[in-house]
């Protein structure tokens, strides 16, 4: 089939969106509707001691100033952290209060003062700009060890050094881990810091919020990666409001990475506001904004230490991580340094795990999820230090994974950290990475590269995922005159999901694709769902895969009593139900109209064909794969760069090849990107982002990535019916090590050099040369 499953089918989304068919919130215009302006703390730390907004309300055509304590006197809520969490002392983690317009005091560059609402956007300007804010600046930390050093500035009078949670995994075995480095041949440690990004996704954020007072409902336009996500702590928790009275709506998004899958502090201004005016209002970030206010990533700093026997075989693990959490703790700030830690054995066996990660706070952005959600660091610790370990003891970096790896025959395998791996075939997948990377005649590229004046380095890295759990989905398929509606609730923002999913139907069903309509994001028509963490096919598009199956089941029943046979002498393929060796036959959608009518039903059967299913994952998947690279260093500039760029990943089965591949390059742009150029850097004294504009933030362009040579080697998941198991982030997880550890080759044949921090940029690694 053409559209079926495994077909490499372009995105079909694509040329209407590149050629401005398609409806972004900032393409909306409504009707009255106002301008807002956030008017941002220039301070990191700061006691706010006035607030004079006399002469921006005299500006023509400012509608309204809000403030602090504006929020107070309404009783808004805080944006809110959504995970619990439990310190290593059996306590709570510590809260970190942050309303949507600072009161009393502000704690990082960007935080919201007030908002102005106008008629126009530059009268809406104008007045934010003439707003006049007394500030008693505070001592600034923004670096982890500053802040839990005795004597750093407080961010809270509740939390002593700036710590908000000290968190054991649960499934660390302290005496096992001790008993194993105790033990131990051979021990390895490093420190590693895993630089922070800022999201910078090609649409900033924005939201338009219209009440109406006569229903007593708003409307909410804005970018999000589950408008259900967004809506329901939203409204209960910001708003203090029922979620029936917040319809949100989620039009074309461009791009997410994590960033936007969460409420921020512009949605409840923006609700807030309409409500008061009762009249639409417009907020519309700019890039500086985006740089002061969005969510960030990373921003860990970790001691890992590897324990191993005489052979080199893996004992025990054990980490210690420092997490930058921002000023405030992100809706999921606290999980993503944790809990993803539960995958930071890899695809190796281990005896036992230790892992222990301080939550700090500073006076920096919050950081959440970022494409890969704390996978990419437990990654890169892992994966860095196994490099360090074969350079410790003289083994090659395929030798030391290969006697490590879980082997097939232990599936399902029970990590030390207590996942459950259903599937996996890693060393094959190794080997199959290096003949394609002809990592056998690498001497000989390092020769002629040596022989030009360049140090060349190899390095590889494998990795896992864990994704497919989580969050339940719900998918409908409704049938109409003229098609089918799939009703769908995780959000479509960039990744080819409308068109995965008409796939799938077309498939199962033997619809043709342009009779196929994905509804996603308007909480009013669609169920709850999240497209994050790789795992829109693995649990909606299962989902999804149930639902088109109860209609063949449901289908087969009535064509059998339509056609007056046998239900078991139907049978059903493209589209069409038939009997074998007659002429009796009918069509889904004739079918589908039959349903409508009670006369045409067998007893009991319930009107219409449409079917719904709500799919709990049972089980999570795991997602895995080998990166390996080839790096040319300049010893004159110290520029790096990549000459080859080899991948084999295990995704399960695949549903769109194309759409697949075009994923992976993705994520290795971002995983490039982290490695060698992006790093949002503060100032250590005042806490300004130094690093706060395209002139100072470094993002990959064509020029600074090669050809990648990508490939797959699939162990289908048994975890969900489709045997997907998740692609989206999986670039960005193995990107990050393996260039670092091909660096490290470079740089360790000249300096004997062990490690480099990320971004191994040109200054940095000059300097590591000379």
């Amino acid at each position: 089939m053409k559209f079926g499953i495994g077909q490499p089918v372009r995105r079909e989304e694509d040329l209407r969106l590149i050629t401005g068919g398609g409806r972004y919130t900032d393409d909306i215009s409504l009707p009255r509707m106002a301008y807002a302006v956030v008017l941002r703390s220039p301070l990191a730390h700061a006691q706010i001691k006035r607030i004079d907004a006399a002469a921006a309300r005299k500006i023509p055509g400012v509608l309204l100033v809000l403030t602090g304590e504006d929020v107070r006197a309404d009783g808004l809520g805080d944006v809110p952290c959504t995970v619990p969490l439990v310190n290593r002392d059996g306590s709570p983690r510590h809260d970190t209060p942050r309303p949507v317009l600072a009161q009393e005091k502000v704690r990082h560059v960007g935080e919201p003062v007030a908002l102005v609402v106008a008629e126009t956007l530059i009268a809406a300007r104008d007045a934010a700009e003439s707003m006049a804010v007394d500030y008693d600046p505070l001592p600034a930390v923004t670096e982890l060890k500053d802040a839990i050093a005795p004597g750093a500035p407080q961010l809270f009078e509740h939390i002593p050094g700036n710590v908000v949670f000290d968190w054991d995994n649960d499934t660390s075995n302290t005496g096992a881990t001790t008993a194993a480095f105790a033990t131990a041949a051979h021990t390895v440690a490093l420190d590693l810091i895993n630089n922070r990004i800022v999201v910078n996704s090609m649409e900033p954020r924005n939201a338009i919020a219209d009440y109406d007072p006569a229903s007593g409902r708003a409307t909410l336009y804005t970018a999000t990666q589950g408008p259900h996500f967004v809506r329901n702590p939203l409204a209960e928790t910001v708003l203090k409001m029922p979620p029936d009275k917040l319809r949100l709506i989620t039009p074309n998004v461009g791009g997410g990475f994590g960033m936007k899958a969460f409420v921020y502090p512009e949605h409840a201004l923006m609700v807030w506001a309409s409500k008061k005016l009762t009249r639409p209002v417009k907020w519309q970030e700019d890039r500086a904004e985006g740089f002061l206010s969005d969510n960030q990533g990373r921003d860990h700093a970790t001691r890992a230490e590897l324990a191993l026997d005489a052979k080199g075989r893996f004992l025990a693990l054990r980490v210690s991580i420092l997490a930058n959490l921002g000023a405030y703790l992100a809706p999921f700030g606290c999980f993503v340094p944790t809990r993803s830690t539960d995958l930071v054995s890899g695809l190796y066996a281990f005896e036992a795990v230790f892992v222990n990660v301080k939550g700090v706070c500073t006076n920096t952005v919050p950081v959440c999820a970022y494409r890969g959600a704390g996978r990419p660091e437990a990654a890169y610790l892992l994966e860095r230090l196994v490099d360090a370990a074969a350079r410790q003891l003289g083994m090659s970096s395929d030798a030391i994974r290969r006697i490590n790896f879980v082997p097939p025959s232990a599936m399902p395998y029970t990590s030390a950290t207590k996942l459950v791996f259903d599937s996996g075939e890693f060393e094959q997948m190794m080997d199959r990475a290096m003949a394609a990377a002809e990592w056998s005649s690498f001497p000989e590229r390092r020769a002629r590269s040596e022989d030009n004046g360049k140090l060349r380095g190899i390095g590889m890295a494998t990795y896992t995922e864990r994704c497919g759990g989580g969050f339940p989905e719900t998918a409908s398929i409704e049938f109409k005159d003229d098609g089918v509606e799939l009703v769908m609730g995780n959000q479509e923002y960039g990744t080819g999901l409308i068109t995965a999913y008409k796939q799938l139907v077309s498939d199962q069903l033997g619809i043709d694709a342009d009779r196929i309509n994905v509804i996603m994001g308007d909480t009013d028509r669609t169920p709850a769902g999240l497209s994050g963490g790789s795992r829109a096919l693995a649990v909606g598009g299962a989902a999804l895969h149930e639902a088109a199956r109860t209609i063949v089941e449901k289908g087969t029943k009535l064509a059998a009593h339509v056609l007056e046979v046998s239900t078991q002498d139907v049978s059903f393929a493209d589209g069409v139900f038939s009997v074998a060796g007659t002429d009796l036959r009918i069509g889904l959608f004739e079918l589908a109209q039959a349903a409508r009518d009670p006369a045409k039903l067998p007893s009991g059967m319930e009107l219409g064909l449409d079917a719904t299913h709500h799919r709990v994952p049972p089980a999570q998947t795991f997602p895995n794969g080998c990166h390996i690279v080839e790096v040319e260093v300049d010893p004159a500039t110290g520029v790096v760069a990549i000459e080859r760029y080899t991948v084999v990943d295990d995704f399960g089965r695949t549903i769109n090849p194309l759409l697949l591949e075009g994923q992976v390059h993705g994520g290795i742009a971002q995983g490039i990107g982290q490695a060698l150029l992006e790093h949002a850097v503060y100032d250590r004294k005042d806490g300004q982002l130094l690093s706060g504009s395209f002139m100072d933030y470094a993002l990959p362009r064509a020029a600074d990535l090669p050809s990648f040579a990508f490939s797959t080697r699939n162990v289908p998941s048994s975890a969900n019916p489709l045997g997907v198991k998740g692609a989206g982030e999986a670039g960005a997880v193995g990107a990050p090590p393996a260039v670092i550890n091909a660096v490290v080759d470079a740089l360790y044949r000249r300096t004997g050099l062990h490690h480099i921090d990320m971004p191994a940029t040109p200054s940095r690694v000059w300097q590591a040369l000379h």
